[in-house]
């Protein structure tokens, strides 16, 4: 059954802005060649965009003014504006940006662990509110969080953990309260993992896992383009997942006696302390990160070896069940270790495992959470934005 009349305009209008979107300005020839559609439907589609306030004339193309035809069209990127936050245990950042994703202002604030819960949401909420200003935004559409635990999927909100500070799970209701925006929140595990496909280690793949190697550790299961989040939205648990050389097993409260024994944060500094390998955290950095750091500056073999043989057994778990082609070691371990430490991961579970798993370092570092959380917020307020009669 063909669209009607009105459902067509609809779909080229958006084929036109999506367009717009990844190749940059363009003219209507250039529009008619990469929609195909005829010239007349090309005129009435830009005047349509411009009448809605979502594209103008952004200038020309050639050296010489040549009228209508060389007139350039751009996506009002100031239609909305977006925020990403960035949630850690220590404090929290912040990115404002408009439509296309350019940053317009950016701002982090440590959250010191013995401040009251409430002082602590308000620290957050106020300086979204600062950068928003600093930015020039006057109001944000969407906000994108990145956050640890568990982000329930049949309601998107994060779950109560007692590992988590109080003031985690009260930040996204302040956020909407206070802001008269759109607020989603995302593990920040899985929003990395977003960030590493889109434009970071795992570019070309559509099949990988990430495994966040931080305070915790964690891992985000990226199956055919489609991040994978499970029934109860804990795909990728691995600090729960049952290994040797932990003298225990995780219980349903606790992940001691897990993958986390091996290679959480205090996990690795106690490995570091074995090794007599010490090093002075920068500000906001884990110990643990700064001894990992330590350890490739001075090519500690004996230490990055050890730390390797830990990871390489969630990573060969993970091969063994998904067969996911890409392991990419994100988190502030695995950005302190870089290649030196997935080299090494490599080599460990080639020799683990009989099925071919390439193992990357992050490309992002410690953007990755931010990238993630600030394409969420980008892509829900294009689909509205973009959406007809919206």
């Amino acid at each position: 059954m063909p669209a009607s009349p009105s459902t067509a305009r609809a779909i080229n209008d958006r084929l036109a802005l999506r367009l717009l979107q990844h190749e940059g300005p363009l003219t209507a020839g250039q529009l008619k060649q990469l929609t195909g559609l005829s010239r007349p439907s090309v005129a009435d589609l830009v005047e349509r965009l411009q009448g809605s306030g979502l594209i103008t004339v952004v200038g020309e193309t050639g050296e010489r003014r040549r009228g209508p035809n060389a007139r350039l069209y751009g996506i009002v990127a100031d239609r909305a504006h977006l925020a990403a936050l960035d949630v850690r245990t220590e404090g929290v950042s912040v990115v404002v940006a408009d439509l296309l994703g350019a940053q317009l202002a950016e701002a982090s604030l440590p959250i010191d662990g013995g401040i009251r819960p409430d002082a602590a949401v308000e620290r957050a909420v106020a300086l979204v509110e600062r950068t928003a200003r600093a930015g020039g935004a006057s109001r944000l559409h969407t906000v994108g969080v990145g956050a640890p635990g568990l982000i329930d999927p049949a309601t998107g909100d994060l779950r109560d953990f007692t590992s988590l500070p109080t003031w985690h799970r009260r930040l996204v209701a302040a956020l909407t309260a206070r802001l008269p925006a759109r607020v989603l929140v995302e593990n920040e595990t899985n929003l990395a993992a977003r960030a590493e496909q889109r434009d970071g280690a795992a570019r070309d793949h559509d099949t990988f896992v990430l495994l966040w190697l931080g305070a915790g550790t964690g891992a985000a299961v990226v199956l055919d383009g489609v991040l994978r989040r499970g029934a109860s939205g804990g795909a990728g648990e691995i600090g729960f997942l049952p290994v040797p050389g932990t003298g225990g097993l995780p219980s349903a409260t606790a992940c001691d006696g897990g993958f986390h024994s091996l290679a959480g944060s205090g996990a690795v500094e106690e490995l570091a302390a074995d090794h007599g390998l010490k090093a002075t955290p920068g500000p906001q950095e884990l110990p643990a990160a700064a001894c990992v750091r330590r350890a490739v500056e001075v090519d500690h073999a004996p230490f990055l070896d050890a730390l390797a043989d830990r990871v390489a057994v969630a990573a060969a778990s993970v091969a063994a069940v998904l067969d996911p082609g890409c392991v990419v070691l994100g988190g502030e371990l695995g950005r302190a270790g870089g290649e030196a430490l997935a080299d090494r991961v490599g080599a460990r579970l080639a020799a683990m495992s009989p099925l071919r798993t390439e193992v990357r370092a992050t490309a992002l570092g410690g953007t990755a959470v931010l990238r993630g959380a600030l394409l969420t917020a980008r892509d829900a307020a294009q689909d509205e934005v973009f959406s007809p009669g919206a």
